[in-house]
């Protein structure tokens, strides 16, 4: 089985080392998880994260021309996070909806009130003799 980039692969923590760590994988290929690479906040010991014979889901980066495989921890977190934000959230189609208990003259009443609230207000603050002292222009003392 070819190592396809792109593809999120189970492994195996083979070796930690101060700049990352070496994953064999299903195929038996082994490639590294850069430091950077081992999870979503800063990482300053990588042995904080990941022991060895630990088995973690990658997400391969790159293959090089050399056969070298790069990983990533981080961007499998960062997919299962942006998938558990895009769950549908259930919903139970057999329970009766909620009946609303205004009536629509009531609700036509609380908009009417709220609105001329809402128009006095505006026409208090834009009435230039409400707004306190009333300054001429400069141009109006010449």
């Amino acid at each position: 089985m070819e190592v396809e980039i792109g593809s999120i692969v189970e492994g195996k923590v083979t070796g930690i080392t101060k700049f990352g760590a070496f994953v064999q994988l299903e195929n038996g290929k082994t490639g590294l998880v850069h430091i950077s690479e081992v999870a979503l906040d800063y990482v300053k010991d990588i042995n904080e994260h990941l022991k060895p014979d630990e088995v973690v889901r990658v997400k391969v980066i790159s293959v090089d021309e050399k056969g070298k495989v790069s990983l990533s921890i981080k961007k499998v977190a960062e997919e299962e996070k942006r998938r558990a934000g895009r769950r549908p959230e259930e919903v139970d189609f057999s329970a009766k909806p909620i009946k609303n208990e205004m009536s629509f003259e009531d609700k036509i009443k609380m908009f009417m009130q709220d609105s001329d609230e809402k128009i006095s207000s505006l026409r208090r603050n834009s009435d230039p003799k409400r707004r306190g002292s009333y300054r001429r222009s400069s141009s109006a003392n010449i």
